[in-house]
């Protein structure tokens, strides 16, 4: 029994120490389970922060390649514009070289056929000098023969004979010299006259421009003519309104779909026409909306007429012209002389100027900036009394324009004494632009009382037999009478007619007086 029981306990410790170690191998299993588990979860967080760090820098590099090629965009956009700006300034360089060198070539063409004329003339005067040797010798011999044959026939001496033959001589050398120097002045006042129209002709040619009509009313359609009841207003107001603050004058007649604006002033006859535009678009019409909308549109109208001097300064090439100048130059475009826009007209005597200037070896620049101001006091000539030379000089006096500008613009009507080259290319320059065919247009009625203006202010000068206005006006052809009027007398004829017809008839250009005194002798052979 005692055995039974020891062998038991045996096994019983044997089971227990089997059982602790089981116990023990399986906590170990569970314990290494759990930091498998917990290494595991471990990982796998430590994955998951990596890809999460991996889908941010993923993310973070396509957001910087986006910015990169956003401004990689904008950096290439940015140079091809200034590579555009850049080309399109060298390209118009490369313009204004190939006029100057053209204009060189020209200039070039020109000087060889001078310096062609000149060697011909230096050759004819070369063969002349020969002939005047032959012509002295020949006068040398002829004197030795005459004071022979006076000494032999008259019984002269020789101190006598020489007088004789010099005092004949003397009078065949001043006919011959008159000859010689008639004909050299008339050649050279023909090959003048030829380079003169020639030269004129090129700058009519490369300068001229179209005209636009002149207007002292603006007319303004309307869609019905119930609109011409709320333009008007109650009691007028409307109509009132526009009326005092545009300057302008409104007729609403019985004209269908259509008011008529009148005014002397383009400017404020343009305001007028686009607000009355403006209104009629919009639909409200009342005083309150009729001072806000014209407050627009004369902004609109400073922009543009700044805008128009700026562009003109700029195409010609006119720079540190004072901004009120500009201005003046941009106001010019609302402004018609004889249906003559007169911002294109200064435009295109400017233009002329340069090309005479250049001729004449005269600064191009300044003579383009006196043809672009030549005209300046138009612009406000309905503001400021006196003649429009003499306001435009005040204006480039008091912007500090250049003495010679000034001049140039004083004189171009012949108000003032031209004191440089410059006023008389401007004088010839703006005649040239105003009187060149299709530069102007007038009514027929007035170009009939102008002809007959012409010819009844020269009848009515003593000596005159007729008067004919002639080459559509711009001459006056007068003939007088020749055994009353001597030469003298025709230059104060034809000075008094000039100052007459300046100071009493209105003309664009200038207008030639030429007075014809001749003397006819007839016989009849029987």
């Amino acid at each position: 029994m005692e055995q039974l029981t020891t062998q038991t306990l045996v096994l019983i410790a044997a089971a227990a120490a089997v059982g602790f170690i089981l116990g023990a191998i399986i906590l170990s299993a569970i314990h290494k389970a759990k930091e498998r588990s917990r290494e595991n979860k471990v990982k796998d967080e430590a994955r998951r922060l990596i890809d999460k760090a991996k889908r941010e820098a993923h993310q973070i590099k396509r957001e910087s390649d986006l910015e990169l090629k956003d401004k990689e965009h904008k950096m290439r956009l940015d140079f091809e514009n200034s590579t555009k700006d850049t080309r399109r300034e060298l390209k118009k360089e490369e313009e204004r070289i190939e006029q100057k060198k053209a204009a060189c070539d020209k200039r070039a063409d020109q000087i060889e056929q001078k310096e062609q004329a000149l060697e011909n003339d230096r050759a004819k005067l070369v063969f002349e000098r020969k002939q005047i040797d032959l012509s002295k010798e020949k006068v040398e011999k002829l004197i030795q023969e005459e004071e022979a044959a006076l000494q032999r026939v008259a019984g002269l001496s020789r101190e006598e004979a020489i007088k004789s033959l010099r005092e004949k001589l003397e009078r065949e050398v001043e006919y011959d010299a008159a000859n010689l120097i008639r004909r050299r002045q008339q050649e050279a006042e023909e090959q003048a006259h030829s380079v003169a129209c020639d030269i004129i002709a090129r700058a009519i040619q490369r300068c001229a421009s179209e005209y636009v009509a002149e207007n002292t009313v603006a007319s303004v359609s309307l869609p019905s003519d119930d609109l011409k009841g709320r333009i008007i207003g109650r009691e007028g107001r409307n109509i009132r309104a526009l009326e005092q603050e545009t300057g302008v004058e409104i007729l609403i007649d019985d004209t269908p779909n259509a008011v008529v604006i009148s005014g002397f002033d383009p400017v404020r006859r343009e305001i007028a026409k686009r607000t009355l535009e403006r209104l009629i678009a919009d639909g409200r019409i009342h005083p309150a909306r009729i001072e806000e909308v014209l407050n627009a549109v004369r902004s609109e109208i400073d922009q543009e007429i700044e805008e128009a001097g700026q562009k003109a300064c700029l195409d010609l090439g006119i720079s540190g012209l004072h901004p009120e100048l500009v201005k003046l130059v941009g106001r010019l475009k609302f402004r018609t002389s004889y249906g003559q826009n007169l911002l294109a007209h200064s435009i295109e005597v400017s233009k002329i100027m340069g090309a005479l200037s250049t001729e004449m070896r005269e600064d191009p620049t300044l003579a383009k900036r006196a043809g672009l101001l030549h005209d300046i006091g138009k612009a406000v000539d309905h503001e400021v009394e006196g003649p429009h030379a003499s306001i435009g000089a005040e204006l480039a006096r008091h912007y500090q324009e250049c003495d010679k500008v000034v001049n140039a613009i004083a004189a171009h009507h012949n108000e003032t004494e031209a004191k440089s080259r410059m006023a008389v290319l401007c004088s010839a320059a703006d005649a040239i632009s105003a009187a060149r065919p299709g530069a102007r247009s007038e009514a027929y009625d007035t170009y009939l009382r102008r002809i007959e203006q012409l010819e009844k202010i020269a009848g009515e000068i003593e000596g005159v037999q007729n008067a004919f206005a002639v080459q559509a006006g711009r001459e006056l052809r007068v003939i007088v009478d020749a055994e009353s009027i001597d030469d003298n007398k025709m230059l104060v004829i034809a000075r008094d007619i000039a100052k007459r017809v300046s100071d009493e008839v209105q003309f664009p250009g200038q207008i030639k007086v030429c007075v014809v005194r001749e003397t006819r002798v007839v016989e009849y052979a029987k």
